[in-house]
């Protein structure tokens, strides 16, 4: 989540509900949820369900050209070949062991798809100016020091009138039945832990700001609402249970090593959480999604 920075070379790739993305920058910040392969799991399973809601609206032209920046293990990547089969995409990542799995994810769902893969910094990407129709940003500014420095640097390379979608998330938004102040604080170690790292795992309320800030014009956000509750089995397995409980369990040694817990603490609020995913339980987390424009009049950006 938060998706899923200034970054680190890992062994496998990973994001938070809101990160997927491997996207590091000189700007950026370490990933807090590591690299495991269970990460990387999680976050396909993780694109998986939040597909139909996160990707509604989002389908290119055939034979407009797509960047993906921060593709991360490709989790994405996948969801973005459905919607726009016709689509020329180039993604890209700076860890060459996530871009070695996207490109075993893309090839294991869609064996005849033609995909770009690139190797860099989001900060130093080898593209002319105007290079792409469209850009698509997935829970990657949640982790960089300074997100419209790199909005401002990705603005060039999308023409003028074409377009840019950024996907985040917002751990403030997180509301659950039961109610649990244990399971409030076991977030909140995530929330500080991020934002000590230089991260901001409640960007998502920012975007339109952020992007209008960084020079894009014609921005809309519009909010994306996972609600879970026994009616929505498929919600509470995926989202709740499989998602956000596990991204905010993966910190638990980094909050008592940093003392913003102790372990009988945030155990419980672990434990609590888990009550929101069973019986009576309900869980509401919101997803923003931005698109804007490159200005038509826009000259080399700034």
């Amino acid at each position: 989540m938060n998706g899923i920075s200034s970054s680190p070379q890992p062994a496998a790739p990973a994001p938070s509900p809101a990160r997927d993305s491997q996207e590091s920058s000189a700007a950026g910040v370490d990933y807090i949820h590591g690299y495991s392969e269970r990460e990387a799991t999680r976050l396909g399973d993780q694109a998986n369900v939040l597909a139909p809601l996160l990707h509604e609206g989002t389908a290119y032209p055939a034979g407009s050209r797509v960047l993906e920046v921060g593709c991360g293990v490709g989790a994405q990547t996948v969801h973005l070949l459905d919607s726009s089969p016709g689509a020329r995409i180039v993604s890209v990542d700076r860890s060459r062991e996530s871009l070695a799995l996207a490109r075993a994810n893309v090839a294991a769902h869609a064996p005849e798809a033609r995909v770009e893969w690139c190797h860099g910094d989001l900060f130093d990407l080898p593209f002319a100016e105007g290079e792409f129709d469209h850009l698509f940003i997935c829970f990657v500014l949640e982790h960089l020091g300074d997100p419209v420095a790199a909005l401002r640097r990705l603005r060039p390379l999308v023409r003028p009138g074409g377009t840019i979608t950024v996907i985040e998330g917002d751990h403030g938004s997180a509301l659950f039945h039961p109610d649990s102040a244990l399971a409030r604080a076991a977030i909140d170690c995530h929330t500080r832990l991020q934002a000590a790292a230089g991260g901001n795992a409640k960007l998502g309320r920012q975007l339109q700001p952020l992007l209008a800030e960084a020079g894009y014009a014609d921005v809309t956000v519009r909010p994306r609402t996972v609600y879970a509750d026994r009616t929505r089995p498929e919600m509470v397995r995926g989202f709740t249970r499989d998602t956000f409980i596990p991204v905010i369990a993966s910190v638990r040694e980094q909050a008592l090593d940093a003392g913003l817990a102790t372990a009988k603490d945030f155990d419980r609020g672990i434990a609590d959480l888990r009550r929101t995913a069973v019986d009576d339980g309900v869980f509401h987390y919101t997803f923003f999604k931005a698109v804007a424009h490159r200005p038509t009049g826009d000259g080399a950006a700034g």
